[in-house]
C-alpha cells in the first residue's frame, strides 16, 4: 500500500485569524504522535494572514482516514467551527 499526502487549507473568517493559528499551532502537536503519521507540518500563508496550509504524509490511506476521525481532530473542528470561513482537502496519492 502505497504512502498518503494530503494538503489541507484552512480559511479563517476575519477577525479570527489569530485564535485559528493558535489552535492549530496546538492541534500539531496531538497529530505528530499519531499512528502512521510520517510528517505534518502547519504553514501560514505569507499574504493573507487567515490562510493556512498543512502539508501531510501518512504510512497509508488507513492510517489518514483514522487521522481524519481522531478525537483531536473533531474537537478542533467543534471548537472552532465559528472561527473557520472554510477548509479544503485534497488526498493525494504519492507517485515518486
Amino acid at each position: 500500500m502505497s504512502k498518503v499526502s494530503c494538503v489541507a487549507i484552512t480559511t479563517a473568517k476575519p477577525g479570527y485569524e489569530e485564535r485559528v493559528r493558535e489552535a492549530l499551532v496546538e492541534l500539531v502537536k496531538s497529530v505528530r504522535e499519531e499512528p502512521g503519521n510520517i510528517r505534518y507540518e502547519m504553514h501560514r500563508d505569507l499574504e493573507d494572514r487567515g490562510r493556512f496550509v498543512c502539508m501531510e504524509i501518512w504510512e497509508d490511506r488507513e492510517a489518514f482516514d483514522r487521522h481524519c476521525t481522531a478525537p483531536h481532530i473533531l474537537a478542533y473542528l467543534e471548537a472552532n467551527k465559528d472561527a473557520v470561513e472554510s477548509t479544503e482537502f485534497a488526498p493525494l496519492e504519492i507517485l515518486a
